[in-house]
């Protein structure tokens, strides 16, 4: 039988268990399904006010009310199995689409005023006020040009206004830069707005966004907003918005100063 065995290319302990099988064997697998009936009620009680349940919770479910009863246990696969076969199951999260779009660059520059990066962050005082902060950072000496902070959303005016006091912070009050410079953000509504882009482009900028699901594309502002976070905002003083926005100033002043 090895020899057999070994020509076929087939596990001779496989072949000796066959060999050694009754024959009346059959299958357990192949063996008739039991009713389910009476587990598909179960499971269509437990789940007709839970609608967002799995099949892990509903078997925990099943399983609690049947040891309250005192009845035998059932198994997580059959319950997944009942579940199935009657469409009770919950419908798969679609796949996100593939990214075409990667970073593969550096958004660091060598030269001041070529390239800025804008981002935001927000906090709550203490009397539950929330404060939502954008800010506008030179990629090349990282100083932090203009910002703004308001209690309510981040809407396009508040992204235009940074815009513009960077641009008077670096060269006075002109109606446009020397020369075009790049200005970097994530794909939030105030920045891709038309009206922002628009405004952008009337001041000399370069509007440029980053992928989707990429935050270290704008890694210098993310990196911006973990040390205001860390090092200033978690120690200020800030029962409301009006005294967290003073304290707020005297962050950012620190920042361009910090060696």
């Amino acid at each position: 039988m090895k020899q057999v065995c070994e020509v076929l290319g087939v596990a001779r302990s496989n072949v000796s268990v066959r060999r050694a099988r009754p024959a009346g064997w059959q299958d357990g697998g192949c063996a008739g399904r039991t009713d389910d009936a009476d587990l598909e009620a179960e499971i269509r009680e437990a789940v007709i006010d839970l609608p967002s349940y799995g099949y892990r919770r509903v078997w925990g479910v099943i399983r609690n009310n049947r040891e309250m009863h005192g009845a035998g246990p059932v198994n997580a696969k059959r319950i997944y199995r009942v579940m199935r076969v009657h469409g009770l199951l919950l419908q798969r999260r679609p796949k996100r689409p593939a990214i075409t779009r990667r970073h593969d660059g550096r958004v660091a520059v060598a030269r001041s005023n070529q390239r800025w990066c804008s981002d935001g962050f927000e906090f709550r005082c203490e009397n539950g006020e929330p404060l939502r902060v954008t800010f506008a950072l030179d990629c090349c000496d990282r100083e932090a040009m203009s910002w703004v902070a308001t209690t309510g959303g981040y809407t396009g005016n508040d992204v235009r206004d940074v815009m513009l006091a960077a641009v008077e912070h670096r060269f006075g009050n002109v109606d446009a830069v020397p020369s075009s410079i790049e200005w970097l953000s994530d794909n939030g509504s105030g920045y891709i707005a038309h009206e922002t882009r628009a405004f952008a482009s009337d001041i000399g900028l370069t509007p440029l966004t980053t992928p989707v699901c990429s935050p270290q594309s704008n890694g210098m502002a993310e990196s911006f907003v973990k040390t205001m976070k860390r090092d200033y905002v978690a120690f200020m003083p800030k029962p409301d918005a009006a005294t967290a926005v003073r304290n707020l100033a005297v962050a950012f002043k620190s920042t361009r100063t910090a060696p």
